[in-house]
């Protein structure tokens, strides 16, 4: 009887092994570009095709972040607003617009403040939806030249933090976007390894990141701000967000850029499909009638 239960050892490691090795749910958060607000048109899951990899991958799941009418409801989002302790100080006359957009996102979005500051971020509280306590982390910044040491450290050492729990996680970066790491403003010299790294970073998180520029206490100027905007641009893309800047200056404002990505909050939705394999891999997400935008990578394996 010992070949036999040697063979019964066999078929369930077999089954087992087979368990393992079958399709694994991976997810991403993605965006309707095409569309706004609240009321925007729900799109149906039928509708959503994902090619990962190298091949097309089966959608599981099509959810909103967001509840409202045409959304159902929202998975819930976790909301980092990521502010640059070196702006210089006329940063403060745009205290008010953050503040008045933190107390009037709805209670599906949990918000944290923090300050990039020495390669890291320093926050008050943890995330909340008492929306007026998270408004009150909303100050002056210190306007010391490379207060932040580089806003990207800093982006690679929270969300390697972020710990998963089912929302969408978003960050809201407001800096000059320029590393001084790099050693360089120069147009010819735009490539910087910790950039690279986080933009990996967040790909591995699933966190989509934003950006809004303001200039910096250093490195001031259009070389400076070309670079900036570069960085910031190229982290965006990578991840999925969008990154808002009004020529090489300061805005005057930051309500319309606010608005735009209170719509851009709205019209996110996480798709789960069938993954499979190890590490990052090349991501694409189309659906009929629609455009939607998303990372570049995805990590295969869920964190």
């Amino acid at each position: 009887m010992r070949w036999l239960r040697f063979a019964l050892m066999g078929v369930l490691t077999a089954t087992a092994v087979a368990q393992v090795e079958g399709p694994v749910s991976t997810s991403a958060l993605v965006r309707i570009e095409d569309k706004r607000g609240p009321e925007a048109p729900r799109i149906d899951i039928s509708q959503v095709k994902v090619k990962f990899g190298d091949d097309d991958r089966r959608v599981t799941a099509w959810n909103p972040v967001l509840g409202g009418s045409g959304h159902g409801q929202g998975t819930g989002v976790e909301l980092a607003i990521l502010i640059d302790d070196g702006l210089q100080s006329s940063f403060g006359r745009m205290l008010g617009d953050i503040q008045s957009f933190i107390q009037a996102q709805p209670q599906d979005v949990a918000v944290t403040v923090g300050y990039m500051q020495n390669g890291r971020v320093v926050t008050e509280q943890g995330f909340t939806t008492e929306h007026d306590m998270a408004a009150k982390a909303i100050r002056l910044t210190q306007a010391l030249p490379g207060a932040s040491a580089s806003p990207y450290f800093c982006l690679s050492d929270f969300v390697k933090k972020w710990q998963p729990d089912g929302k969408a996680h978003i960050v809201l970066m407001i800096t000059s976007g320029v590393d001084p790491y790099n050693g360089s403003t120069s147009p010819l010299n735009q490539s910087s390894p910790y950039v690279d790294a986080a933009k990996s970073d967040a790909q591995r998180a699933g966190v989509a990141v934003y950006s809004i520029y303001f200039t910096g206490a250093a490195m001031r100027g259009m070389q400076a701000s070309f670079s900036g905007q570069n960085y910031l641009t190229d982290v965006a893309a990578s991840t999925g967000g969008t990154a808002y800047y009004l020529g090489t200056g300061d805005p005057p404002s930051f309500s319309p850029f606010l608005k735009r990505f209170n719509d851009a909050l709205y019209d996110t939705y996480r798709v789960e499909f069938e993954g499979g394999g190890k590490g990052l891999q090349r991501f694409h997400i189309s659906a009929e009638g629609a455009k939607v935008s998303g990372p570049m990578m995805v990590e295969a394996s869920p964190r």
